[in-house]
């Protein structure tokens, strides 16, 4: 179902998620130009994949939420299949190679696919599916099926392993949950206990042999690194911590207003940063325009989220509207992690910048998300629908 002439005009009205894509495309804008600070070849790359991230975004606008709805259950198929054939043993390696010791990737060979970020976005999708017409999940009991939705995704990135990706899923629940309505004593209670249960793998990286442990051996030696630098000891700095070490190190560099290109070319050339182009382009940023670059980058992604949360606030469709929640609480999370880890605040586990890092795939992404909530904010909100998840009545309909 496809209205293009009615959907033209209500694109053509003034709305927040198209504050939303506008704050997208600076973040890459300016990640273009830290990628370029010492890789141009990869920010010619990432210019073609923005065009492209682009028209997938225009593409998202094409079909109606209902058949967005309706597609939900197959894409949901198609991607846990994706991620089951990752972790295969029998998988040829020209399919899914093996990098940095996980099987993230598949090799389509115009470009290296992340079914994980497929995943994320599905994820969001089927949660808000759902969610949109329940009442259940204000009850402790009622939590266990989103939360089985959480788990299944995040149990098979786990296993590639991928780290960073995995750890998303569950704050994008939260969000969705809290904008549905369920209680918050009963998020409080499982957020703690996950506390606690993170807090015990914590205590136990010493205790217990590797056959027992939840989290890999370099896992478990960035946790060990990030604890060791902040009690003041230097012992990882040339080893598992390099990297954090490095990235804070070009970050407390770059004062005020940065360095600039050339220098910092020179700059990154010679501190020989690992991903700088990736995982760790926040400190690229900071050092080549320092403060004022890093505030302004933080600048974007607050006007990013505080678009999408008021898109989300005038949908009148649940489905939509804890849909562009998931996405909002998803893409902010992601960002303030990465930078977490940049600046020392958190270990390291792999996990790009949204908008901002090199990658096609994660960029392709990330545009269909701000693609789906500009087409959700477009449609004529239904005359006569179901009650739905609203929390601040006394009667929600169940399904």
């Amino acid at each position: 179902m496809i209205y293009l002439p009615d959907q033209i005009r209500q694109l053509a009205r003034p709305q927040a998620a198209w504050c939303a894509l506008l704050a997208a495309v600076g973040l890459t804008a300016i990640g273009i130009a830290a990628i370029g600070t010492g890789y141009p070849v990869y920010a010619a790359v990432q210019t073609r994949w923005l065009c492209i991230s682009l028209v997938v975004a225009g593409a998202c606008l094409l079909p109606h939420p209902r058949v967005i709805a309706k597609a939900v259950a197959p894409m949901a198929v198609v991607t846990l299949l994706l991620l089951l054939l990752l972790i295969l043993p029998f998988m040829p390696r020209s399919l899914v190679p093996v990098r940095n010791g996980a099987t993230c990737w598949m090799n389509l060979h115009f470009m290296m696919f992340q079914p994980s970020e497929l995943a994320k976005i599905v994820f969001v999708l089927a949660v808000a599916l759902y969610l949109r017409y329940r009442a259940s999940h204000r009850t402790l009991g009622g939590l266990l099926v989103p939360f089985a939705l959480m788990m299944v995704p995040m149990g098979l990135i786990l296993v590639e392993p991928d780290l960073g990706t995995a750890v998303l899923f569950a704050p994008a629940l939260l969000v969705m949950l809290v904008a549905a309505g369920a209680r918050l004593g009963h998020i409080s209670a499982l957020v703690a206990i996950a506390l606690v249960v993170a807090a015990l793998n914590v205590a136990v990286i010493y205790a217990l042999p590797d056959s027992m442990q939840v989290l890999k051996p370099h896992q478990r030696q960035r946790i060990v690194a990030m604890i060791s630098r902040a009690e003041g000891e230097s012992r990882y700095t040339d080893s598992i911590g390099y990297q954090q070490d490095k990235a804070m190190t070009l970050v407390g560099s770059g004062g005020l207003h940065g360095y600039g290109d050339e220098r910092s070319t020179t700059i990154m050339r010679f501190n020989r940063l690992p991903h700088a182009h990736n995982d760790m382009i926040f400190s690229v940023i900071v050092n080549r325009w320092g403060f004022v670059g890093g505030a302004a980058t933080l600048g974007l992604y607050l006007l990013l989220t505080v678009s999408l949360v008021m898109t989300a606030a005038s949908l009148k469709d649940p489905f939509t509207r804890l849909a562009t929640v998931g996405f909002a609480g998803l893409l902010f999370t992601q960002a303030m992690i990465n930078i977490g880890i940049t600046l020392g605040l958190l270990p390291v586990t792999g996990i790009t910048l949204p908008f901002v890092s090199y990658g096609g795939s994660s960029l392709a992404a990330t545009y269909a998300m701000i693609g789906l909530v500009i087409n959700f904010a477009s449609r004529r909100p239904a005359i006569v629908t179901r009650p739905a998840f609203e929390f601040d009545r006394g009667r929600v309909a169940t399904s």
